[in-house]
């Protein structure tokens, strides 16, 4: 299902035959990045905050580096492929999307590298968050489990998501890009990223999934707030968009399609770049920020988490939490089970395929090894809208693949019973993302009980919910349901990806 390619049609060599055995190549090491001499444990001076433990004075500072896990691995992720060739990208191949340095950052195999002091500024608006203990949460529960959760509601998009946005337009804005598009589920990614773009006067252009777009117009007013222009996906602006409304009228959408409309837009504009909110290797490489602080946040109370919990669509917040303790993990310092969450409805790691496919719908990315449920396939509409995504981060599948890692999907009613227990607890209403991550941690915390086991569970707080509130009140009337995930409907979708042999 692949009418377009990012990629100049003349710059291409003849394509392979269908079956290909390229995999094997490395990537290009022609991009070579300035990074200090590593030092995990360095931390910026300025805006320390106490962590929200109260057990402890110790202050904690925003590191200077961003992590990244590729230095560490045992065996190193497969590299993506072009989408026409099946060979190797080449960095060359990715500038009609991005700027030089993000490109460098998709490659690199540096353990840290720097982050830019102009992103440090913008960073101490909310930086450090807080790591807080759910101690009422565990007394509702009646659990000898100690809860913590890593909260990145604090930001002033409400999520993780500013973590990523404001190095992407700073990148891009040193590139004298003065226009990014992008794509946006819930309107979380779409938000921070006009929240970047403001900061940074750059133009910004979003295709927000129509389910999303339809159901959380306040996300969608939020990124007109800060000056983007918002698009409902699919839509009639793009070759994509209309082929998919052709197909189907009333399609809710998905962040496959939304992703096809944004690459088309750039690849047809020169000063027009792409952002994308998760998926890639530099974007979960900037959300390592949560993980090293929340490393420094534990240690400064005395803590080790035995388990550690986060929801997965694309993976950026999920491996911003838990590739830092993943490295103290490989290094043998610690010992944590890794799980990641994910919807029932779009179950790509614990239903899904290893296997080479496209991150988008109409086939205009490069092919990335990821689990995945098959580009075209649509979810149906769950109102965790950052989770329906056909794909799972290319690194996250990688750690998963290698057995470092746990998966487990939660349907949508239980996540939502276990938000009013968290709200009614602790007070703060989850984003429908991050429900997932509490309904796994009641599970876990539940089992202790029965064991008598006084196990420490980390989980990731990503987003607050403030903007769902009409999800929420499906739930308390009574009008939620789980939607079904048709297998029949992924194997269809499946036999309509490339076939590469490795």
């Amino acid at each position: 299902m692949m009418a377009h390619c990012v990629f100049p049609v003349n710059a291409l060599p003849t394509p392979s035959p269908c079956f290909h055995s390229k995999v094997g190549k490395q990537w290009p090491q022609g991009f070579a990045l300035s990074v200090r001499p590593t030092n995990p444990k360095r931390l910026s001076s300025a805006c320390k905050v106490r962590a929200t433990l109260g057990a402890s004075d110790k202050s904690i500072g925003i590191p200077n580096q961003w992590y990244n896990v590729i230095a560490d691995l045992p065996v190193k992720p497969p590299p993506p492929l072009h989408p026409k060739t099946y060979e190797p990208i080449k960095p060359d191949d990715l500038s009609p999307l991005f700027p030089d340095e993000l490109i460098r950052q998709e490659i690199a195999s540096d353990r840290f590298i720097d982050i830019p002091d102009e992103v440090l500024d913008v960073y101490k608006l909310w930086r450090p968050t807080p790591l807080i203990r759910a101690k009422r949460l565990e007394k509702l529960l009646d659990t000898p489990a100690r809860i913590y959760y890593k909260y990145e509601g604090v930001s002033p998009a409400g999520s993780h998501k500013p973590n990523s946005a404001v190095p992407q337009a700073w990148y891009n804005l040193q590139a004298g890009v003065k226009n990014v598009v992008t794509e946006t589920g819930a309107g979380q990614w779409g938000s921070a990223l006009a929240f970047a773009c403001s900061i940074f006067g750059l133009g910004c252009e979003v295709w927000q999934v129509r389910a999303s777009y339809d159901s959380k117009p306040y996300r969608r007013l939020m990124m007109q707030t800060w000056g983007a222009k918002v698009h409902p996906s699919p839509s009639m602006i793009t070759e994509a968009g209309r082929r998919m409304l052709q197909e189907d009228p009333s399609s809710p959408g998905s962040l496959g399609i939304a992703i096809s409309e944004a690459v088309e837009v750039a690849a047809k504009n020169a000063d027009t770049k792409y952002c994308l909110g998760s998926v890639l290797n530099h974007v979960l490489l900037h959300q390592s920020v949560i993980g090293e602080e929340c490393i420094k946040q534990m240690e400064a109370i005395g803590e080790t988490p035995d388990v550690i919990i986060g929801c997965t669509g694309g993976g950026s917040n999920f491996a911003g939490l838990s590739f830092p303790f993943l490295r103290e993990k490989l290094n043998k310092k610690i010992n944590p089970v890794i799980r990641a969450v994910e919807p029932a409805a779009c179950p790509s790691l614990t239903k899904g395929i290893y296997t080479y496919d496209y991150g988008d719908t109409a086939g205009m990315t490069p092919l990335m090894k990821m689990h995945t449920l098959g580009h075209d396939f649509v979810p149906d509409p769950i109102h965790a809208g950052g989770l329906r995504y056909h794909g799972m981060a290319p690194l996250i599948s990688h750690v998963f693949d290698l057995g470092l890692m746990e998966a487990i999907a939660i349907p949508q009613t239980e996540c939502f019973q276990g938000a009013i227990q968290f709200a009614r607890s602790e007070g703060l209403i989850p984003a429908p993302e991050p429900t997932h991550a509490i309904a796994a941690t009641i599970r876990e915390a539940i089992r202790c009980r029965e064991a008598g086991e006084a196990k420490v569970i980390l989980t990731a707080m990503c987003g607050h919910g403030h903007f769902d509130l009409p999800a929420y009140e499906k739930y308390l009337q009574g009008n939620m349901v789980d939607l079904s995930f048709s297998e029949d409907k992924m194997k269809a979708s499946l036999a309509n990806i490339p076939q590469v042999i490795t």
